[in-house]
C-alpha cells in the first residue's frame, strides 16, 4: 500500500492506516525534534504530540508533500515544547539551588542515530533561524523549497540561512576545538 492510499484511508478513520504512517514517520519527527533541541527525555512526549496534532488535523491533508506537512507539525509542536520548557526551567533551576543538588548535563545520552555529540551541540548553539534550515537541509536533505515551505520564508532567506548557520558553526566547532586543546 502507498502512503497516499495510506493517508486516504486513515482519513476516513482507519485506526490501521494511522497506526502504519506513526511507524513509518516517527524516526524521522524524533529525529527532526531532537535536532531542533528537544530533550531526550522528552522526545516520546513531543513525538506524542505531533501524532495527536496529526490526528486531528489529518483531514485537512490536501495531497501537498506529506513529510512537508509532517515537518511543519512537528517544528510547530517543537516550538511549543521550547516555550513550555522556558517557563519550567526558572522553576527547576529553583528547585535545583534549593535542594543544593547540581543540575544534571544538558545531555548525557545521545540518541543512537546521532553519530557526534560534538556536532549536535555545536548545532543547539545555533539560533533557530540558522538551526532548523540547517538541520532539514543536511540531516532530512528537503530541498530548499521544501524548507521555505516548511518554515514560512522566502528561498533567498534559505540559502542565506543556511550559508550563515555553516559559518556559525565553523566559529562554535573551532571554539570547542580550542578549548579542548587547550
Amino acid at each position: 500500500m502507498t502512503e497516499f492510499e495510506l493517508i486516504e484511508q486513515a482519513q476516513q478513520g482507519d485506526k490501521e492506516a494511522y497506526i502504519e504512517l506513526i511507524r513509518i514517520h516517527q524516526r524521522t519527527v524524533e529525529k527532526f525534534a531532537f535536532q531542533c533541541g528537544v530533550h531526550n527525555c522528552d522526545l516520546a512526549d513531543v513525538s506524542q504530540e505531533v501524532f495527536v496534532k496529526l490526528y486531528r488535523f489529518l483531514h485537512q491533508f490536501k495531497h501537498d508533500r506529506f513529510t512537508t506537512w509532517l515537518y511543519k507539525i512537528t517544528l510547530n509542536a517543537t516550538r511549543d515544547y521550547y516555550r513550555k520548557e522556558q517557563r519550567e526551567q526558572a522553576k527547576e533551576e529553583l528547585l535545583s539551588a534549593l535542594q543544593h543538588i547540581p543540575s544534571a548535563s544538558a545531555e548525557k545520552h545521545v540518541l543512537n542515530f546521532e553519530e557526534d555529540r560534538l556536532l549536535h551541540n555545536a548545532i543547539q548553539t545555533l539560533d533557530e533561524k540558522y538551526r532548523y534550515p540547517l538541520v532539514l537541509f543536511y540531516f532530512h536533505e528537503l530541498k530548499y523549497e521544501e524548507i521555505a515551505e516548511v518554515l514560512g520564508i522566502s528561498l533567498s532567506t534559505v540559502k542565506v540561512r543556511i550559508l550563515r548557520a555553516k559559518e556559525k558553526l565553523k566559529e562554535v566547532l573551532l571554539e570547542e576545538g580550542s578549548v579542548e586543546n587547550g
